[in-house]
């Protein structure tokens, strides 16, 4: 897609991420080779794709911005036949970016994974990494419970002892101590 890319679709997500943590987007613009103005010049583009009515949608859009997908896959969900697919990221070699599609192509769930072969440790409760373990890592420990906030792009997962993790896109970005 003119104007986006792999790159500059890292710039969008970071856009999000820069609500909680704005210090470490800070410190991934240099490893994009990237500016705050990019940055921006990325996140307004996006948005005009998303509102224009010429734009490809759902998982078209995705497509052209981020090329054909390394993995893709059937899931069932009882009758409903979805596809799931993904696409590596040059900021976080270790993530993909994984799209959920229904049937034409709507984008139900979009998010950041763990890549196969990561070396990012398994989560525990007392190791949990910032911007490196994802929403999977963690929702699946023991006492872990889901809390949707009502945003599309963030997440939480309450821990035992009262300790909450929170995501944007699907990677964690804090975890705030009892």
């Amino acid at each position: 897609m003119r104007g986006l890319a792999r790159r500059e679709f890292c710039l969008v997500l970071l856009r999000r991420m820069a609500d909680l943590r704005p210090d470490l987007v800070a410190e991934a613009l240099p490893r994009l080779r990237a500016t705050r103005g990019e940055a921006h010049a990325a996140h307004t583009r996006w948005q005009a794709l998303q509102h224009s009515p010429r734009a490809p949608r759902g998982l078209a859009l995705r497509s052209a911005v981020l090329g054909p997908p390394e993995e893709t896959e059937d899931r069932r969900f009882g009758d409903l036949g979805l596809e799931v697919r993904r696409w590596p990221l040059p900021l976080w070699p270790h993530l993909y970016w994984e799209v959920l599609t229904g049937p034409g192509g709507s984008v139900l769930q979009e998010h950041l994974v763990r890549a196969p072969g990561s070396p990012v440790p398994r989560a525990t409760p007392a190791r949990l990494r910032v911007w490196e373990h994802t929403l999977d890592d963690v929702v699946g420990l023991r006492g872990a419970t889901s809390v949707d906030p009502g945003v599309v792009t963030r997440w939480e997962v309450h821990l035992p002892g009262d300790v909450r993790a929170r995501f944007v896109w699907g990677l964690l970005q804090a975890v705030d101590p009892p």
